[in-house]
């Protein structure tokens, strides 16, 4: 259930996951490999660096309603070896580029953002034909 749901959350994700998964996404911060919308049982959590066992959430307006269950679910996380880090949605909307900054400082790593080629997924690597010589 918790793979379903995951898939069906990536597609649908909000602006800010959006946003901030457009930096995070093919190692551009910091050769970092990170994943959307990944499963630590028995919580999703919105991304996950593996290697570095961090985990950061956005919260959004729903996330008022529901502190107590996402303390608890932080606290759990903790407690299996994960930093968690947590941004309002409206943080990565003003800047997303300050919370790439904020994540790497959290595990102590210097700041470098190297995007992505634009190749694969719908995108081509096109190089421009040099005309021959008549």
């Amino acid at each position: 259930m918790s793979h379903d749901y995951a898939r069906d959350h990536r597609k649908n994700s909000t602006r800010s996951e959006g946003l901030l998964w457009s930096i995070l996404r093919g190692r551009q911060l910091c050769g970092l490999k990170f994943r959307r919308e990944h499963s630590i049982a028995p919580w999703i959590v919105d991304f996950a660096c593996l290697e570095k066992s961090l985990v950061v959430e956005i919260d959004g307006g729903y996330h008022d309603l529901n502190i107590e269950h996402d303390l608890r679910r932080q606290r759990d996380l903790e407690s299996r070896g994960w930093m968690v880090v947590r941004f309002t949605d409206e943080e990565v909307e003003e800047d997303a580029e300050a919370v790439a900054r904020a994540i790497v400082a959290a595990i102590g790593i210097e700041y470098s953002y190297q995007p992505r080629m634009r190749t694969g997924s719908g995108a081509r690597n096109v190089r421009a034909k040099k005309p021959k010589p008549k």
